[in-house]
């Protein structure tokens, strides 16, 4: 055998060891434990996990129903961004009742700590700390007392990279302070924190507000940094540095939540028994999923949008498991080819079955947006509410909301009672960004890609005849009459 093909059979090797499930949730059971070691010390502040990954490690019997956004990428070196998009914003009233918060995350080999982490949460604190002072006429803030400093990890993010990210701030708080978003009062500015596996002594913080100068927003990088990414255990296993990344290519269909909730006996299974047992897991999730039925006693929850009063909601698919009240009424958008009949055949649910990939966003724009607008209309002038529902509640049915709040919505958000709504002055992205931020101050989840909106944009932007060589957008008239349980 050649020196490559040794070498090549050695990085196959560590490769497959890599992805081992075994090693993976070995490897997050461990740096649970840390995580579980920091919430002890500061069992007063709230815990939550940065998604995805950070689910992982955060226990829910423990950890706060919410969930943090806060992206890498927003923080990755020339790419910093304060992402409206993302703003974060439900967080705040959590860190205001508690004080502070305990943020859960965790990164691969080469780092001792996420981007996301190192320079998105801390932008985030100082973009906020900004903005508070820029609306401070009704903050009743003391704006010689209030620190706006960026912090970001010494050893972690250079001087250079540091000062470059200090010269965008304000530019981003003006954004922010410009936007539809409103700001809770602020008691005291934020602050970020590292807390790591290598710290030796965790920070102490006042208990009283006479003696508080900050809200401590305590990062915690869950894993260990180790050598070449993986570093060999005595109990047997090869712990793996940030396991709970990328769990579509180790996970086998297994969840934070399935993890959780089956940790002990995933633990206790031997290596060769634990594919079957994540395999029957995952099965059992899927079935439990995909039963839709209309008849069940299960709840109904979609999110309402709270600017229009409810009108519009958004939720999964999955969430569409109980009889439609006859004020209800569904879009559902979907890439299953098996949904029950009942729903398929119900007088106010809109099934449409999306492809993937390309062909989807070519589909998305020519034939839901046109089906979906006159549907969502006929609905909303017969005064019932309208959820949108897709495969994961944060994409195709965003785009389908942001058009809607468009057409239908004044910008106060009152239903204007017309197909197409007159505005005054020629419709802008502005306006549809704002339609966003509206979904995201109700539904902080959404994340519609950068495809979705681009095909809203052109569907709301662009002249009639864009859409005539393929499919014409419905009027409220090419509708169906209802039926009368649909009236």
């Amino acid at each position: 055998m050649g020196h490559k093909d040794g070498a090549s059979l050695a990085l196959n090797e560590l490769r497959k060891e890599s992805q081992d499930i075994y090693n993976r949730i070995h490897s997050i059971a461990e740096d649970a434990a840390f995580v579980d070691q920091v919430y002890r010390s500061y069992f007063r502040l709230p815990l939550i996990p940065n998604m995805r990954c950070g689910a992982w490690y955060t226990d829910p019997d423990t950890a706060s129903n919410e969930r943090a956004y806060f992206k890498s990428t927003d923080g990755h070196t020339g790419n910093w961004s304060f992402n409206l998009r993302r703003p974060n914003l439900h967080i705040l009233p959590l860190i205001c009742a508690h004080a502070g918060l305990l943020l859960v995350d965790s990164t691969r080999a080469g780092k001792r700590m996420p981007d996301a982490l190192s320079k998105t949460v801390p932008i985030w604190c100082a973009v906020i700390n900004r903005a508070v002072l820029k609306t401070t006429s009704n903050m009743n803030v003391d704006a010689d007392a209030w620190n706006t400093k960026l912090y970001t990890p010494p050893g972690v993010v250079s001087a250079q990279e540091h000062d470059q990210i200090e010269q965008k701030l304000d530019g981003w708080a003006d954004d922010l302070a410009a936007s539809f978003y409103i700001l809770p009062k602020l008691q005291y500015p934020l602050r970020p924190i590292w807390i790591t596996p290598s710290t030796t002594v965790f920070p102490k913080f006042p208990d009283t507000d006479a003696e508080r100068r900050f809200y401590p927003i305590i990062c915690i990088s869950a894993s260990k940094q180790v050598l070449d990414a993986m570093e060999r255990r005595i109990t047997g296993f090869a712990y793996i540095q940030g396991s709970g990344d990328d769990h579509e290519l180790w996970g086998m269909g297994l969840t934070p939540a399935q993890f959780w909730k089956h940790k002990q006996t995933l633990l206790r299974a031997n290596r060769n028994e634990l594919p079957t047992l994540v395999h029957a897991l995952a099965s059992s999730l899927n079935t439990h999923s995909t039963s839709t039925d209309l008849n069940s006693n299960a709840s109904f929850h979609p999110i309402p949008i709270q600017h229009v009063h409810g009108r519009l909601s958004i939720c999964t698919t999955h969430d569409i498991s109980s009889p439609l009240g006859d004020e209800s009424a569904v879009v559902y958008l979907t890439s299953a080819d098996d949904v029950p009949p009942a729903l398929k055949d119900h007088p106010r649910v809109l099934y449409i079955q999306t492809p993937q990939g390309k062909k989807g966003q070519h589909h998305f724009l020519h034939t839901v947006l046109p089906q979906v607008m006159p549907f969502i209309f006929l609905h909303l002038q017969n005064t019932r509410r309208v959820c949108i529902a897709c495969e994961t509640g944060t994409d195709t049915s965003i785009g389908v909301a942001i058009a809607a709040l468009i057409k239908f919505f004044d910008d106060s958000g009152e239903f204007c009672g017309e197909y197409e709504y007159e505005r005054e002055g020629v419709l802008s992205k502005d306006d549809i960004k704002t339609r966003l931020h509206w979904i995201i101050t109700s539904c902080p989840q959404a994340n519609p890609s950068r495809t979705t909106l681009k095909r809203v944009n052109e569907f709301l932007l662009s002249p009639p005849e864009f859409l005539l060589p393929h499919q014409k957008s419905l009027s409220p008239s090419a509708v169906p009459n209802p039926s009368p349980n649909e009236s």
